[in-house]
């Protein structure tokens, strides 16, 4: 990842035959916190793609409208979508400057995308961005050995973990599940 966005974390998880991705509420500017109920997460194409954002919220908007118009021009294609948004991302000198990353899921699949041209595809099914983003990871792979909680389950309480420890992350979580 190109950076560590301040004052969020994104969680994604794929785990027996669902998908959740949650975040929390937090939305700061600077060293102030602005707002507890943020919501970072959301559904995109016809509700089959999850989404979430670290960074910029008004940039991360620009680039869910972007990628849901991949999203619309490869019938759905995570995949195919992904590759194109990046490509796209870091090619235009406009969006190079849009400050956010992105995690996107379905049910198959979960990348991260970032400006920088990266497209991470997890080998163990989950990832984690944003400044409370490792301890949230930490938590998930914990969980998904040593228990048999769901997907939304686990991604709500890694993310209440995360939030005990970062003082970037705030518990006014949302999740959305496939």
């Amino acid at each position: 990842m190109n950076k560590q966005f301040h004052g969020t974390t994104i969680l994604a998880i794929r785990r027996k035959g669902k998908a959740a991705i949650g975040g929390d509420g937090q939305l700061s500017y600077g060293e102030t916190i602005m707002k507890t109920g943020g919501k970072k997460v959301r559904r995109l194409y016809e509700g089959k793609v999850l989404a979430g954002f670290a960074g910029g919220v008004a940039d991360a908007l620009a680039l869910f409208d972007l990628f849901e118009k991949k999203l619309s021009e490869y019938n759905g294609d995570l995949t195919r979508a992904s590759i194109e948004l990046a490509k796209e991302w870091r090619l235009d000198r406009n969006l190079r400057r849009l400050e956010a990353d992105l995690i996107v899921m379905n049910k198959e699949k979960i990348f991260l995308v970032s400006g920088q041209g990266e497209i991470i595809e997890p080998d163990d099914d989950v990832i984690a961005l944003g400044t409370g983003g490792p301890y949230a990871l930490a938590a998930v792979r914990a969980l998904v050995k040593h228990s048999k909680l769901s997907a939304k389950d686990i991604c709500k309480t890694a993310l209440e973990i995360a939030a005990d420890i970062c003082i970037y992350t705030n518990r006014n979580i949302t999740i959305e599940e496939l």
